[in-house]
Formats: C-alpha cells, structure tokens, sequence
C-alpha cells in the first residue's frame, strides 16, 4: 500500500512542473544533443554523452525527489541519494574514466535502444497527455525519474564497449520501484519502464557475451 493517493503523486508533478520552468525545455534540448552525438562517435563525444546523462540523474535526485516527492512519501530521500549516485557513477566512469561508449550497429540490441529513446522522449509524454493527464501532470523527459531511467537503458543498449556491471543496478532498482505505479496508480506509460530493466540487461549481457566469443575465435 501506497504512503499516497493518485491525486497527490499527480499535484507533486503540477508543483514540480510549474516550479522548474524552462528546465524541461533545457533537458529536452540536451537530450536531442546527445541523439545528435551519437552520430559522431568519439571519445569526446562519449564524454559528453555520459555527462549529460549524468546530469539528468543528479538533478532529478536532488530536485526532484529531494525537494518535491519527499512531501509525500520519506522514502524519497533514499531515492534521491541513490540517484545522485548513480549520476556520480556516470560522471565517474564515462565522463572521467571514459569507460562508456556509444553508437549504433544495426543489430537488435541498437533497435530496442534507439525505441526506448524515442519512448522516453516523445512516446512517453504523449501516452500521458492521451490517458487524460493535463501536460501539467506529466512526468517530464530528463527531469523525473521514470523518462530518465528508460532513456538510460536506451543509451546503454547502444554502449559499444562492455558495461561495468554496477552501472545497471540503481536503473534496475527503479523500474521496477518507478514502474509499479503502472499498477498501482494507473499510469500507463509506466508499463514499459516495469520491463525495461529485464529487456535491457539480458539483451546487453547476450551481445557481450557474444561479442567476447567471437574475438576468443
């Protein structure tokens, strides 16, 4: 049982929204900047790429779940602080260490990447805003944690080089904890995130695994 209703999960987003505006226009900006490098593989472009990502984490975790979901459910804080981790983690890995790498091979695993992108950006709100929720209510693209977590495993799937295996946990954590108000508050959109984590992390660790064979040969 939830610690809310649907009506106040919804106003959170109504206060939020209305508080933060233009910075949904300014992650909307900067995540067709990092489609926009993708077409130019590099390590400056990877850097990038991963910096941005990681912004939308930190930011979603401090703001979001630190200063707004935290006036209805406690659990928020834990939330934010796991989500600020996980933006140091990219900041820490691709970023700095450049361990991550992005780009598109045509294979399934790039297909399911490149549909969860355009989910979380376009098809995400858009589900939303034809359910019956004013714009208003809508979980934003780069700012909230649901279009966030799925864009991610969108980037992910489209990592070139293998992923250390702690980049996965904090995303997988929340589809399913984000994911569960598919079920329990009646919000669609939220149906793909609920899967995301186990279509994601099977499809990455099968093409790792096959690509680690066939240099082995």
């Amino acid at each position: 049982m939830l610690p809310f209703t649907r009506e106040e999960f919804l106003a959170v987003f109504v206060s939020y929204n209305e508080s933060i505006w233009p910075v949904q226009v300014v992650a909307y900006l900067a995540g067709i900047f990092a489609v926009v490098l993708l077409c130019q593989p590099g390590a400056a472009t990877d850097r990038l790429v991963s910096t941005i990502l990681a912004v939308f984490w930190i930011w979603t975790g401090i703001v979001y779940h630190g200063l707004f979901f935290s006036k209805i459910s406690k659990a928020a804080y834990l939330f934010g602080a796991l989500f600020v981790a996980q933006g140091l983690c990219l900041v820490i890995v691709g970023a700095l260490q450049g361990r991550l790498s992005f780009g598109f091979r045509r294979s399934l695993r790039e297909w399911v990447g490149v549909a969860f992108v355009a989910y979380a950006a376009v098809a995400y709100p858009m589900i939303g805003a034809l359910t019956g929720h004013a714009v208003i209510e809508l979980p934003m693209f780069g700012v909230t944690p649901c279009p966030v977590t799925i864009f991610t495993f969108g980037l992910l799937l489209l990592a070139t080089k293998p992923i250390p295996r702690f980049v996965f946990v904090v995303p997988f954590v929340w589809s399913l904890v984000g994911g569960s108000a598919a079920v329990f508050l009646s919000i669609p959109q939220d149906w793909l995130l609920l899967v995301s984590g186990l279509i994601s992390i099977p499809l990455i660790l099968v093409s790792e695994s096959n690509a680690l064979s066939t240099r082995a040969t």
